[in-house]
């Protein structure tokens, strides 16, 4: 494998699993809507743990969500691939780091690093897809309350923990094919020929008995 696609892969998987350290916890996953109002004195903002009000003077108050089972399916299934997702990276750029070649863990064993380095990619991957999914899935709850006329509740619009869990998605699947498709998973082992002494005794016989029969032809 090339060293230059495993540092950059290393790299995007390692700024997507901190990405995604930093979008589970971000507040701001959706945030009240502003449409069609006058005058605004609070604004609403929640994510996966908590719902949070601001009103006018800055004023932050936040109330994490009292049980786990009353909450919408979408937030659970959420909760659960995020933190697969991070579970994922982890692997995923331990894996990255042993199979690199400059890496000494595997020794000068490159197939075996190569297999750890694909490795790798795959939990990249995972991680992607975990994220990609979590972070859609909540979108799409979103905009179809918004865009439903006859939803009853408070409306709310996609905030930036969203698209920075897009962003760490991208870099993960992004980093994790260069990974998978780039990697040697399996070589063919150069085998050099060895002559043993016997080959030797009888190449050597061979060709006595050839400058011998040259010799007593050439005298009839």
């Amino acid at each position: 494998m090339d060293p230059v696609i495993e540092v950059v892969a290393l790299f995007l998987g390692f700024v997507s699993w901190i990405m995604v350290g930093i979008a589970i916890p971000n507040r701001y996953w959706k945030v009240s809507s502003i449409d069609g109002t006058v005058i605004t004195t609070s604004t609403l903002y929640e994510n996966l743990w908590m719902s949070c009000a601001t009103d006018s003077l800055g004023v932050h108050n936040c109330r994490e969500f009292p049980s786990l089972l009353a909450l919408s399916g979408y937030i659970q299934a959420s909760r659960a691939l995020m933190i697969a997702a991070v579970v994922s990276g982890t692997f995923g750029v331990v894996a990255t780091l042993i199979g690199m070649q400059c890496s000494k863990a595997a020794g000068d064993n490159y197939v075996l690093k190569g297999r750890i380095a694909g490795t790798g990619g795959a939990f990249y991957l995972l991680q992607g897809l975990c994220t990609m999914i979590s972070v859609s899935w909540y979108a799409a709850n979103i905009t179809q309350e918004f865009f439903n006329p006859l939803y009853p509740g408070q409306k709310y619009e996609i905030g930036e923990g969203l698209y920075i869990g897009w962003a760490s998605g991208v870099l993960a699947i992004c980093g994790g094919a260069c990974l998978m498709f780039s990697c040697k998973l399996g070589t063919k082992e150069k085998t050099y020929y060895q002559p043993t002494r016997e080959t030797v005794y009888s190449a050597s016989a061979s060709k006595r008995d050839a400058q011998s029969t040259y010799g007593r032809n050439a005298y009839v």
